[in-house]
């Protein structure tokens, strides 16, 4: 299979959907920042097998159905969108949240474990800074 092909942006319904997962764990005004943060972020690359480490997130089952679809889209050439990541505290043991992109790293982990995903990642001080 092809390695997949990433888009230089996040879709624009990329960012609603990291803030209906982000504000399952932090207030309003958390979401809102972290959401702006991500919107004006660079986009950097990681790797899968780091980001699914930094989560602590299990990998999802090659059969589940959005890493199905995803795997899909990559052998139809469809780009990929870029993931959206809340940087975790090592110091504290809080593990990064993928917001918005989880299927997408398990089916890219899938084709290589050392795929090179692009990223939006943001840390809490984006609320400080709000």
């Amino acid at each position: 299979m092809a390695d997949p092909i990433w888009k230089n942006e996040p879709d624009e319904h990329d960012f609603p959907a990291a803030a209906d997962y982000l504000a399952l764990i932090a207030a309003p005004d958390v979401v809102d920042a972290l959401i702006a943060a991500l919107r004006s972020g660079a986009t950097v690359a990681k790797k899968a097998k780091d980001i699914l480490r930094a989560t602590s997130l299990p990998l999802l089952d090659a059969d589940n159905p959005h890493v199905v679809d995803d795997l899909r889209k990559v052998r139809a050439g469809k780009p990929l969108s870029p993931v959206l990541i809340v940087r975790g505290e090592l110091t504290r043991g809080i593990p990064a949240q993928i917001a918005d992109g989880y299927h997408r790293v398990c089916a890219s982990w899938y084709l290589d474990e050392n795929t090179e995903i692009p990223c939006r990642i943001v840390g809490l001080d984006a609320v400080d800074a709000a």
